[in-house]
């Protein structure tokens, strides 16, 4: 199919563009960027820096990519992007390289409107922000979950896998996987349902987390954390999804944990 570039675009020399992209009106593509097969700059896009973006993206109008970190303190560094194939950015959307080790992006994420993603931020395959959403720098983000619009995601924070945080969150602490959380400060609400029943979660593995949920979170809380972490750990060995969970919460952060508002938190 070759490669279409329309005259008022600039690709500069260094930049490589697999077979059947197609470069818009007012493009800038820079010389260290590399675009991947069937992808669509729609006009008025810029691509920047040490950026590789996968095959059949979709990436619209005033969308700014690989650009250097907004930190005041990395002197304007160019650090390197990776976006994974079939991703889409909607209008406006801006997304940094990396300050330090990089920023890097799965396949098959979308990212709406006006949507953010800052400096060595990790975000996992299918991942989704809504219109506005905003990551700080180095937030990491699990497979498949869902940021609402308007949400503000502190720097560092880490959000699981299938997990869901509504629009106009302030999120301050990590979100654990499978979970729903929301509010501004945001707060645990329970388990994503409706995510998991989309993503085919069965009727067994649902009820499985849930009952590791109500152990962690909404049972007998007299025990510290850690406590019931290990124990709910025993009661669930050889189960995957829960395996996900207690790792999570394993894991070090520096960032606290997202947890209930209240006592009996509902799952």
């Amino acid at each position: 199919m070759g490669v279409t570039i329309h005259s008022t675009s600039i690709v500069e020399s260094g930049a490589t563009l697999h077979d059947g992209v197609v470069v818009g009106p007012f493009c800038h593509v820079g010389e260290g960027v590399e675009i991947g097969a069937d992808s669509m700059l729609r006009s008025h896009v810029v691509v920047a820096g040490r950026t590789r973006v996968g095959a059949r993206a979709r990436i619209f109008p005033f969308v700014s990519i690989g650009t250097p970190s907004q930190d005041l303190k990395a002197a304007l560094a160019e650090g390197a992007l990776s976006i994974g194939d079939d991703c889409v950015a909607r209008e406006g959307v801006t997304i940094n390289s990396g300050a330090g080790a990089g920023t890097r992006i799965g396949a098959g994420c979308a990212f709406l409107a006006y949507a953010h993603v800052a400096h060595d931020c990790r975000l996992g395959d299918g991942v989704v922000l809504a219109n506005q959403a905003l990551l700080g720098g180095h937030v990491e983000i699990g497979d498949y979950a869902s940021i609402g619009g308007g949400t503000a995601v502190h720097q560092n924070v880490r959000i699981g896998a299938h997990a869901f945080v509504g629009g106009l969150a302030g999120v301050e602490g990590d979100v654990i996987p499978f979970g729903l959380a929301g509010g501004n400060r945001a707060n645990l609400f329970g388990l994503n349902l409706v995510g998991l029943r989309r993503r085919n979660f069965s009727d067994e593995r649902i009820a499985r987390l849930r009952e590791a949920y109500r152990r962690l979170f909404a049972g007998d809380l007299s025990r510290p954390l850690n406590q019931r972490v290990d124990e709910t750990a025993a009661a669930f060995a050889g189960d995957d999804d829960v395996a996900q969970l207690i790792a999570f919460l394993r894991a070090p952060s520096s960032r606290p944990l997202c947890g209930p508002r209240s006592r009996g938190g509902t799952a």
